[in-house]
Protein backbone atom coordinates (compact mmCIF):
# COMPACT_ATOMS: atom_id res chain seq x y z
CA UNK A 1 0.00 0.00 0.00
CA UNK A 2 2.65 2.26 0.32
CA UNK A 3 4.10 2.42 -3.26
CA UNK A 4 0.48 3.31 -3.88
CA UNK A 5 0.11 6.05 -1.50
CA UNK A 6 2.85 7.16 -2.99
CA UNK A 7 3.17 7.19 -6.38
CA UNK A 8 -0.69 8.16 -6.59
CA UNK A 9 0.54 11.47 -4.21
CA UNK A 10 3.29 11.99 -6.74
CA UNK A 11 0.71 11.75 -9.73
CA UNK A 12 -1.88 13.99 -7.92
CA UNK A 13 0.89 16.41 -7.18
CA UNK A 14 2.03 16.53 -10.82
CA UNK A 15 -1.40 18.14 -11.83
CA UNK A 16 -2.46 20.17 -8.28
CA UNK A 17 0.13 22.17 -7.39
CA UNK A 18 1.69 25.80 -8.70
CA UNK A 19 4.05 24.71 -10.55
CA UNK A 20 1.60 22.62 -13.21
CA UNK A 21 0.62 25.84 -14.48
CA UNK A 22 0.29 23.59 -18.03
CA UNK A 23 -1.67 21.54 -17.10
CA UNK A 24 -4.08 23.99 -14.97
CA UNK A 25 -4.43 25.48 -18.10
CA UNK A 26 -5.15 23.09 -20.62
CA UNK A 27 -7.99 21.43 -17.90
CA UNK A 28 -9.33 24.76 -17.30
CA UNK A 29 -9.47 25.64 -21.72
CA UNK A 30 -11.00 22.02 -21.72
CA UNK A 31 -13.53 21.96 -18.73
CA UNK A 32 -14.77 25.84 -19.47
CA UNK A 33 -17.20 24.10 -22.15
CA UNK A 34 -18.97 22.47 -20.04
CA UNK A 35 -21.11 22.73 -17.40
CA UNK A 36 -22.21 20.52 -14.37
CA UNK A 37 -25.16 18.48 -16.69
CA UNK A 38 -22.01 17.38 -19.23
CA UNK A 39 -19.89 15.78 -16.17
CA UNK A 40 -19.85 12.35 -17.65
CA UNK A 41 -18.80 13.87 -21.36
CA UNK A 42 -15.98 15.90 -19.73
CA UNK A 43 -15.10 12.47 -17.45
CA UNK A 44 -14.48 11.15 -20.81
CA UNK A 45 -12.58 13.81 -22.03
CA UNK A 46 -10.29 13.89 -19.46
CA UNK A 47 -9.52 9.98 -19.23
CA UNK A 48 -8.89 10.61 -22.76
CA UNK A 49 -6.09 13.00 -21.95
CA UNK A 50 -5.01 10.51 -18.59
CA UNK A 51 -4.64 7.53 -21.38
CA UNK A 52 -2.61 9.76 -24.07
CA UNK A 53 -0.77 10.83 -21.37
CA UNK A 54 -0.35 7.18 -19.75
CA UNK A 55 1.06 5.94 -23.47
CA UNK A 56 3.47 8.49 -23.62
CA UNK A 57 4.69 8.46 -20.23
CA UNK A 58 5.25 5.01 -20.27
CA UNK A 59 6.89 5.10 -23.91
CA UNK A 60 9.45 7.79 -22.47
CA UNK A 61 9.87 5.86 -19.03
CA UNK A 62 11.00 2.48 -21.03
CA UNK A 63 12.77 4.58 -23.77
CA UNK A 64 10.91 3.71 -26.37
CA UNK A 65 10.42 6.99 -27.60
CA UNK A 66 12.36 10.47 -26.56
CA UNK A 67 11.97 14.04 -27.70
CA UNK A 68 14.09 16.77 -26.19
CA UNK A 69 12.87 18.32 -22.93
CA UNK A 70 12.88 21.95 -24.65
CA UNK A 71 10.42 20.91 -27.27
CA UNK A 72 7.81 18.68 -25.27
CA UNK A 73 7.73 22.20 -23.15
CA UNK A 74 7.22 24.53 -26.25
CA UNK A 75 4.59 21.46 -27.63
CA UNK A 76 2.37 21.71 -24.20
CA UNK A 77 2.30 25.02 -24.66
CA UNK A 78 1.26 24.69 -28.19
CA UNK A 79 -1.66 22.38 -26.81
CA UNK A 80 -3.01 24.88 -24.32
CA UNK A 81 -2.84 27.60 -27.13
CA UNK A 82 -4.91 25.34 -29.98
CA UNK A 83 -7.74 24.47 -27.32
CA UNK A 84 -8.07 27.54 -26.09
CA UNK A 85 -8.41 29.32 -29.09
CA UNK A 86 -10.59 26.50 -30.52
CA UNK A 87 -12.88 27.74 -27.24
CA UNK A 88 -13.33 31.04 -29.15
CA UNK A 89 -14.58 29.76 -32.13
CA UNK A 90 -17.29 27.48 -30.98
CA UNK A 91 -21.07 28.75 -31.79
CA UNK A 92 -22.59 25.97 -29.99
CA UNK A 93 -21.39 23.74 -26.75
CA UNK A 94 -23.54 20.32 -27.92
CA UNK A 95 -22.05 18.22 -29.65
CA UNK A 96 -25.06 15.77 -30.95
CA UNK A 97 -22.28 12.62 -32.55
CA UNK A 98 -21.70 9.52 -30.61
CA UNK A 99 -17.74 10.63 -30.27
CA UNK A 100 -16.95 14.46 -31.02
CA UNK A 101 -13.58 15.49 -31.94
CA UNK A 102 -12.76 17.03 -28.73
CA UNK A 103 -12.04 13.30 -27.32
CA UNK A 104 -9.71 12.85 -29.92
CA UNK A 105 -7.71 16.47 -29.51
CA UNK A 106 -7.57 15.35 -25.37
CA UNK A 107 -5.93 11.83 -26.25
CA UNK A 108 -3.71 13.44 -28.95
CA UNK A 109 -2.82 16.31 -26.68
CA UNK A 110 -2.39 13.91 -23.64
CA UNK A 111 0.20 12.11 -25.91
CA UNK A 112 2.27 15.50 -25.88
CA UNK A 113 1.79 16.10 -22.36
CA UNK A 114 2.68 12.28 -20.99
CA UNK A 115 6.64 12.63 -22.18
CA UNK A 116 6.67 16.27 -20.09
CA UNK A 117 6.45 14.06 -16.91
CA UNK A 118 8.86 11.23 -17.66
CA UNK A 119 12.08 12.83 -16.83
CA UNK A 120 10.17 13.30 -13.08
CA UNK A 121 9.41 10.12 -12.77
CA UNK A 122 12.35 8.86 -14.16
CA UNK A 123 14.14 10.61 -11.78
CA UNK A 124 12.41 8.52 -9.17
CA UNK A 125 12.32 5.11 -10.68
CA UNK A 126 14.38 2.69 -12.78
CA UNK A 127 11.92 0.69 -15.29
CA UNK A 128 11.02 -2.99 -14.95
CA UNK A 129 7.42 -4.75 -13.53
CA UNK A 130 7.72 -1.95 -9.94
CA UNK A 131 7.91 0.44 -12.38
CA UNK A 132 4.96 -0.41 -13.83
CA UNK A 133 3.00 -1.05 -11.31
CA UNK A 134 4.06 2.45 -10.19
CA UNK A 135 3.37 4.14 -13.39
CA UNK A 136 -0.22 2.82 -12.99
CA UNK A 137 -0.48 4.44 -9.15
CA UNK A 138 0.62 7.90 -10.88
CA UNK A 139 -1.69 7.59 -13.24
CA UNK A 140 -4.63 7.22 -10.75
CA UNK A 141 -3.19 10.14 -9.13
CA UNK A 142 -2.65 12.11 -12.42
CA UNK A 143 -6.64 10.97 -13.22
CA UNK A 144 -7.96 12.16 -9.57
CA UNK A 145 -5.93 15.70 -9.66
CA UNK A 146 -7.71 16.60 -13.42
CA UNK A 147 -10.98 15.90 -11.92
CA UNK A 148 -10.78 17.56 -8.91
CA UNK A 149 -8.95 20.60 -11.13
CA UNK A 150 -12.11 20.19 -13.56
CA UNK A 151 -14.78 19.96 -10.96
CA UNK A 152 -13.14 23.53 -9.29
CA UNK A 153 -13.40 24.82 -12.72
CA UNK A 154 -17.08 23.61 -13.00
CA UNK A 155 -17.97 25.27 -9.40
CA UNK A 156 -16.71 28.84 -10.53
CA UNK A 157 -18.00 28.08 -13.79
CA UNK A 158 -21.01 27.99 -12.15
CA UNK A 159 -20.65 30.58 -9.75
CA UNK A 160 -20.10 33.03 -12.64
CA UNK A 161 -22.91 31.83 -15.16
CA UNK A 162 -25.69 31.21 -12.61
CA UNK A 163 -25.10 33.30 -9.53
CA UNK A 164 -23.25 36.57 -11.24
CA UNK A 165 -25.50 36.25 -14.44
CA UNK A 166 -22.39 36.26 -16.55
CA UNK A 167 -23.22 35.74 -20.21
CA UNK A 168 -22.17 31.93 -20.95
CA UNK A 169 -20.69 32.88 -24.47
CA UNK A 170 -18.81 36.22 -22.85
CA UNK A 171 -17.55 34.19 -19.42
CA UNK A 172 -15.94 31.90 -22.20
CA UNK A 173 -14.71 33.92 -24.75
CA UNK A 174 -12.94 36.48 -21.72
CA UNK A 175 -11.25 32.83 -20.10
CA UNK A 176 -10.45 31.62 -23.11
CA UNK A 177 -8.47 34.83 -24.11
CA UNK A 178 -6.67 35.08 -21.09
CA UNK A 179 -5.70 31.48 -21.10
CA UNK A 180 -4.70 31.84 -24.70
CA UNK A 181 -2.44 34.80 -23.86
CA UNK A 182 -0.90 33.10 -21.03
CA UNK A 183 -0.38 30.42 -22.90
CA UNK A 184 0.74 32.41 -26.03
CA UNK A 185 3.65 33.86 -23.76
CA UNK A 186 4.57 30.64 -22.60
CA UNK A 187 4.95 29.27 -26.17
CA UNK A 188 7.51 32.31 -26.96
CA UNK A 189 9.64 31.50 -23.60
CA UNK A 190 9.46 28.10 -24.28
CA UNK A 191 10.91 28.33 -28.23
CA UNK A 192 13.35 25.42 -28.50
CA UNK A 193 14.97 26.76 -31.69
Amino acid sequence: MGNFQLYFEIGFKHIVNIGALDHILFMAAIALRYQFVDFKKLLIIVTAFTLGHAVTLALAIFHVIYLPKNWIEFLIAITIIITSFSNLFVKKFVYKGKFPPIYFFALFFGLIHGMGFATEFVALEGTGFSTALNLLYANIGIEIGQLFFVLIVLILSFICLNILKQNRREYILFTSGAIFGIALEMALLRLPF
